[in-house]
């Protein structure tokens, strides 16, 4: 019997992660994978980005993450890209799994249980206030494997399994040492006894244990264009999304100490319920306290890169946990028309949100599939028909022309590409060093929408830059060997 049970949590778990995937959607080389899918081919290929590597190769000295994922390619002999979305699926798998152990001992019913889940797997592409995150990215991202270590080590601190909950929180260091410390951070809250607050307290604070280093206009210039770095620039709404959710923690708290109708039972699963989310509530609390000391003060500039707003995406995905279990708990119950009235709207909500923010791409583009992104067409030509060590020029704002759908070159075209203003400011500002050339590259391409032949040749002969991509219709008395509806790819000779 136990053994049926295992299967047929296996495959529930399985099939759930199949939905969520699909409403997702998966866009491998987008956004902040321009740095993570880069690296990884880099791994793999020494030979690759020989200009410009330090663009993704630094941020990453911190963690295994790139080397895992080429590790397992080189032991499978599987293709880059196929690894890549197998370990997307895994993932995802693994932060629901997470779930399913916290709603286990949160709530005692299965169908709470798995409403918690299947709520979570519904909303995963739900921006987390303010944070620029979502629950997890429609591409692989160290985030979702540090998360799913973190889940794993909650279970842990209530099971009082302290030394599998280091090793597990450890194990989120090397995968993503920002997130990490969220957990740790959080872990502690859990593991809070009375009797124990100096030991709390030292912990607490290790998120705050960070490096001050002298910032510089170019660092600064950098910084700006990350509104999210800026508390003072935050909207209202996004205000909302941070307080709101500690209120309805609060809630769920007061409902899980004062709920009189659980047999007795259930209730070491409300005392569970409960703990969790007082305990979000002081996490929460303590968090935007060192977020707000840390952002709002100008002289400590330099720690705005460690984002300690993105405390939100932990909680958030506690929240929306809980929330979920009870709704299942106290609404859907074993009524499968309740659990299609609320889960196929949340679902196709959450997928036309997807189509609308990559409205010129496949939701899942599939690898070995060809594009119908005409952007990512020019990447593949380019991959397929440059030399390795060639040196591109882009304009620095091309992620966000229309169409382009936020699709990083170096990720895809494996070349090699001067700095860009929309994805490598961020990683200027983490990486300081780099400020001074992200600058000086990104303002030898200003005005490149009124680029003539002469600008091109300016770059070559300031950087040695020797192709240009171009959107259509391009520039006059250019060699392009390349062009589709909306790009162009020129060689300069």
């Amino acid at each position: 019997m136990k053994d049926h049970s295992a299967a047929k949590t296996l495959l529930l778990l399985v099939s759930v992660t199949l939905l969520a995937f699909l409403v997702q959607g998966y866009h491998p080389g987008v956004e902040d994978d321009g740095v993570y899918l880069a690296a990884i081919k880099k791994d793999l290929n020494p030979a690759l980005f020989p200009h410009d590597a330090d663009f993704f190769r630094v941020q990453l000295q911190a963690t295994i993450f790139d080397k895992v994922i080429a590790g397992s390619v080189r032991v499978t002999h599987l293709p880059v890209g196929e690894m890549v979305l197998l370990w997307q699926f895994v993932s995802i798998a693994l932060i629901l799994w997470g779930c399913l152990r916290i709603a286990r001992r949160a709530f005692a019913e299965s169908h709470a249980q798995w409403a918690a889940v299947a709520f979570v797997a519904a909303v995963l592409t739900l921006p987390v206030a303010g944070t620029a995150l979502y629950l997890d990215d429609q591409y692989l991202h160290p985030r979702a494997l540090a998360t799913a270590a973190i889940l794993a080590a909650i279970v842990a601190v209530l099971d009082r399994r302290p030394f599998l909950a280091a090793f597990l929180l450890a194990l989120a260091i090397v995968t993503h040492p920002l997130m990490a410390s969220f957990g740790i951070s959080y872990c502690v809250f859990l593991w809070w006894r009375a009797e124990k607050p100096l030991l709390s307290s030292a912990a607490a604070v290790l998120p705050l244990g960070w490096i001050f280093e002298p910032t510089s206009p170019a660092w600064q210039q950098a910084a700006n264009t990350r509104n999210y770095y800026y508390l003072s620039r935050w909207h209202w709404y996004e205000w909302l999304g941070v307080i709101a959710p500690l209120f309805l923690l609060w809630g769920i708290y007061r409902l899980a100490r004062n709920d009189g109708s659980l047999v007795q039972e259930n209730v070491r699963e409300n005392k569970v319920q409960g703990r969790v989310a007082l305990r979000l509530v002081l996490f929460g609390i303590f968090q935007l306290a060192v977020a707000i000391a840390i952002m709002l003060p100008p002289s400590l500039d330099r720690l705005k890169p460690f984002q300690p707003m993105r405390f939100l995406h932990l909680l958030y995905l506690l929240f929306f946990l809980l929330v979920g279990g009870l709704i299942g708990q106290k609404i859907l119950g074993r009524h499968a028309y309740r659990w299609l009235l609320l889960f196929v709207p949340l679902g196709l909500g959450m997928f036309w949100t997807q189509r609308q923010t990559f409205p010129a791409t496949r939701h899942v583009e599939w690898p070995g599939a060809k594009p119908r992104n005409a952007w990512v067409q020019a990447f593949q030509w380019i991959r397929q028909n440059t030399p390795s060590d060639s040196l591109f020029a882009l304009d620095p704002y091309y992620m966000e022309l229309p169409g382009e759908d936020f699709h990083s070159f170096r990720a895809l075209a494996e070349r090699s590409a001067l700095a860009d203003y929309v994805k490598d400011a961020s990683v200027a500002t983490q990486v300081p060093s780099l400020a001074a050339r992200w600058k000086k590259e990104v303002d030898a391409q200003q005005g490149w929408s009124n680029f003539q032949a002469g600008d091109f040749q300016r770059l070559q002969r300031s950087f040695g830059v020797n192709w240009v991509v171009l959107a259509q219709p391009g520039v006059q008395g250019m060699d392009c060997p390349y062009q589709n509806s909306r790009v162009l790819v020129c060689r300069l000779k």
